[in-house]
């Protein structure tokens, strides 16, 4: 049986240290994820996905698996009470410059079912839209992508 996975590229016009900053440091992401990433980034540490609410409360929770900055980034991800029979799912972040460019590539595997791939493929277009506007333009999208119907 195969697990379900979803594998998004963008090409963004930042360096990769520039977009590993926005992925990593908290308040960046919360601009334009609508979640801080919350950790130290370093190999075994936890990390969380904290609502930008003023709430402290993490949707999703995982570990740090791999780290090489700015190239590598792979954290398990679940949610906060989830116990899973497979273990938690997996993010892979892969960063790659170019010139002006960056590539990222963003996989995310070892996903429970299909409901759960689909969920994730529509997060990841809409995060991975958010973060590509706020690094070239300096502001997020207008509204929220993820709350489009």
């Amino acid at each position: 049986m195969t697990v379900p996975a979803v594998r998004h590229t963008v090409y963004l016009h930042a360096t990769p240290e520039h977009v590993w900053h926005a992925l990593t440091n908290a308040d960046e992401s919360g601009v334009y994820w609508g979640h801080r990433n919350v950790s130290t980034w370093l190999p075994g540490a936890a990390w969380e996905h904290r609502r930008t609410d003023g709430s402290g409360i993490a949707d999703a929770v995982g570990t740090v698996a791999e780290v090489e900055r700015p190239h590598r980034l792979v954290t398990t991800w679940a949610g906060p009470d989830e116990q899973r029979p497979g273990g938690p799912s997996r993010v892979t972040f892969q960063l790659q410059g170019h010139r002006d460019l960056t590539r990222l590539v963003v996989t995310h595997d070892n996903l429970a079912d299909e409901r759960e791939q689909a969920d994730a493929e529509a997060g990841w277009s809409a995060v991975l839209s958010n973060l590509k506007t706020y690094l070239e333009t300096g502001r997020p999208l207008p509204q929220e992508p993820w709350l489009m119907p």
